[in-house]
């Protein structure tokens, strides 16, 4: 089924893409003076943002639609686990996000380091959301 497999590729990448950022980027980063912690994290936020927001929608719609053609319960359950990034983002991450946004480089200090760190936390838990996707849909794909 080309759209469960779809589904799964897109989950997979997400999955790949959030583990980098907590496993290379995120650390590397902490390495850095606040003022440059602050100024590498802000841009990359915003360009990691598009991509994972476009690989959760496609992920679900493509996992919903294979659910709907098979009715195969690891489609529904990874296209859910994928979709619960969203609520995950903006009630947990997204309020971290808008502070770190508003802090300006110059005044970067502890309090932001503090956010940045906190941020990563977070961020872990949609690596653990796509991971846990992944696994659903592969269920789906092998069976």
């Amino acid at each position: 089924m080309i759209l469960g497999h779809l589904a799964f590729f897109a989950a997979a990448l997400f999955t790949g893409a959030a583990f980098y950022i907590n496993a290379v980027e995120q650390p590397a980063r902490l390495g850095l003076d606040d003022r440059a912690l602050l100024s590498q994290w802000k841009p990359s936020y915003a360009r990691a943002t598009v991509m994972q927001v476009s690989l959760v929608l496609a992920s679900f719609v493509l996992g919903f639609a294979a659910w709907i053609r098979t009715d195969h319960a690891g489609w529904i359950v990874g296209a859910l686990l994928m979709l619960a990034n969203l609520p995950v983002t903006l009630r947990l991450i997204l309020p971290v996000n808008k502070r770190l946004m508003a802090t300006d480089p110059a005044g970067a200090g502890p309090e932001s380091r503090a956010l940045i760190l906190r941020w990563g936390s977070l961020h872990a838990i949609r690596t653990a959301l796509g991971f846990f996707a992944s696994i659903a849909y592969l269920s789906a794909v092998t069976t």
